[in-house]
């Protein structure tokens, strides 16, 4: 099965070819930089994380490009507000948005242009406008496009002109010719810093906020490219504004496939800033590990909503402990007979059972996460099914050599595909420990009461021994008792 992609343009699933062969072309809206990153940004960031690296795993070359918008109306305010510069702010915000991306194994884009960086490319596209009568001067200073007299106006999102409604993130003002009309350049003002202010045809002003898309996305992959991405939110008005803009300056279809990424909801509501309903990035890693909020957030479609809460996320780290004990037990035991599997290339595993190749058509299936993760836990099923029978005492050598080389595929196979998905990227003995928990014991304490609890046992202290084993237990660390002596792991 090739890969298909639902494309928002045409709302039907399609086959995927890229306008180059070999080379795929991606665009992804990215982040305002005047606050830190909620969980919201995290999943968009993730979902055309895992599609980038799908891509390359299918053996493409990728240019992907995720701008920066480092200019808008809220960091001017943001700015003001906290008495620094505009760049002071975005700098050290884009830093941060480096830290949590990386954090969460984010692979960093091909390219990550600031907004700041494309402005003379902007009035660009705004002169060109301009010539075609699609653009028109304001008695403000302002620069509008005019949305009536480009002809697709609406193909993205669907709706009629009478339908359609001024977008949230630009104020509708008397110098607009029609309410659905939007800003390309915005007149300065008095009160706002010179560093928010560029020197123009139009006078001195600075871009709005969709003509940098535009900008960019052409100046860096062309006039036409293969997939455009970002959140739900932004299919109207910042997307269907964007084509008016590119299509309507160079006359080709701006991008093949449109993908957008569904809403993190809390109690039924979309996650944001605006609402404060929000949890960065930040504040949820310090209670759960990176890889659980990865796996939270990677098992739901990319296009489906995702309900945050503790329960939810608690129930993802208690799923991907399953997937690491599991591997923990084929290593242990490949280890001491053979050898540790290690990741492969995609096309380099072996799918004569069959599970790898269902993972494959899963991912081909418009990135389908949540079926290609099921085939981790039946790989992971299957792994400790064979190291429960290999660790019989009686096993028959022709069935054992068989296994063994079954059981080494599969730990290969769960660590490959994992891989792609950006999971199970930690030693399993060490996740284990860790326990998907951001606080706790740390390990030297938990040592010590194992040893504790050694020292009553050899006194006949039994007693004893079982209160540090339910103290252990009360504060999330479970005690296992083996030939080998006493290991734990967190609950």
């Amino acid at each position: 099965m090739s890969l298909k992609i639902h494309n928002t343009l045409t709302r039907r699933l399609e086959p995927f070819a890229p306008l180059e062969p070999g080379h795929v072309r991606m665009y992804v809206c990215g982040m305002t930089v005047y606050d830190l990153c909620h969980l919201g940004h995290a999943r968009a960031m993730l979902a055309f994380d895992v599609v980038q690296r799908w891509l390359k795993a299918s053996g493409y070359r990728v240019t992907y490009v995720r701008n920066v918008t480092d200019i808008d109306d809220k960091i001017i305010a943001r700015a003001l507000k906290n008495g620094e510069t505009i760049q002071s702010l975005t700098d050290r915000m884009i830093d941060a948005l480096h830290q949590d991306a990386d954090a969460l194994g984010i692979e960093r884009p091909t390219h990550e242009p600031r907004a700041t960086e494309y402005v003379p490319e902007m009035l660009g596209i705004i002169r060109r406008l301009e010539g075609k009568g699609l653009a028109y001067r304001s008695d403000n200073g302002d620069v509008n496009y005019a949305v009536r007299k480009f002809p697709g106006y609406g193909k993205l999102s669907g709706k009629s002109l009478d339908e359609l409604r001024a977008g949230e993130r630009v104020a509708v003002n008397d110098g607009k010719q029609d309410p659905l009309d939007f800003v390309l350049w915005k007149a300065a003002k008095a009160d706002e810093p010179s560093e928010a202010k560029w020197d123009s045809d139009y006078g001195p002003g600075r871009p709005g906020w969709h003509i940098e898309c535009s900008a960019m996305s052409c100046q860096m992959l062309g006039e036409s490219f293969d997939i455009h991405g970002g959140g739900a939110d932004l299919q109207f008005p910042h997307h269907e504004n964007e084509i008016a803009q590119s299509e309507g300056a160079t006359g080709q279809p701006l991008a093949r496939f449109w993908m957008h990424n569904g809403f993190v909801r809390v109690d039924n509501e979309k996650m944001s800033k605006s609402l404060g309903n929000f949890f960065t990035i930040r504040e949820v890693l310090q209670k759960y590990d990176a890889e659980t909020v990865r796996f939270f957030v990677v098992r739901t479609h990319y296009r489906s909503a995702l309900n945050y809460s503790d329960a939810h996320l608690d129930d993802a780290r208690a799923a991907l402990k399953r997937l690491y004990t599991a591997l923990g037990n084929g290593q242990q035991w490949l280890a001491s007979h053979a050898k540790p599997a290690v990741p492969v290339p995609l096309a380099e595993l072996d799918r004569a059972d069959g599970l790898v190749q269902l993972f494959i058509d899963a991912m081909n299936d418009d990135f389908n996460t949540p079926e290609a993760m099921g085939q981790l836990f039946t790989l992971a099923s299957d792994i400790n099914v064979l190291v429960q029978g290999l660790q019989q005492a009686s096993v028959d050598p022709v069935w054992a050599g068989a296994a063994s080389a079954s059981l080494a595929h599969k730990a290969q196979a769960l660590l490959s595909l994992g891989a792609v998905l950006g999971l199970l990227q930690q030693d399993p003995v060490a996740y284990l420990q860790g326990g998907g928990a951001a606080q706790g014991l740390d390990e030297a304490a938990i040592k010590a009461q194992i040893e504790a609890r050694a020292a009553a046992k050899k006194a006949k202290n039994f007693a004893e021994a079982d209160r540090i084993r339910q103290a252990l237990l009360e504060q999330g660390v479970v005690l296992k008792d083996g030939p080998a002596g006493t290991t734990w792991e967190r609950a």
